[in-house]
């Protein structure tokens, strides 16, 4: 297997007690070694470049839906005036 890239470590020392014992619950939970829920952690809250891209884009999307006005020529009616005539039927 020559193409194999080696995955970098990480070692985390000076680990709170009560955090320590946090992330054993929470591996347990999840039926997760420690090392395997702190990664699991760790991909939830820090984003890839790819992450980032897709978020940029999307935030993009939505800010073009946004900036569309649907042309209308009726006036806007008012919650409450709708609510009184669905109450009237």
């Amino acid at each position: 297997m020559p193409n194999e890239e080696k995955m970098p470590s990480l070692r985390i020392e000076n680990v709170p007690k009560e955090l320590y014992e946090a992330l054993q619950a929470r591996a347990k939970a999840h039926n997760h070694s420690v090392g395997a829920e702190v990664l699991s952690v760790i991909r939830e809250i820090v984003p890839t470049k790819k992450e980032l891209k897709t978020r940029q884009n999307f935030l993009r999307q939505l800010e073009k839906m946004r900036s569309r006005r649907i042309p209308s020529n009726k006036p806007v009616v008012s919650a409450e005036v709708m609510l009184r005539e669905d109450r009237a039927r």
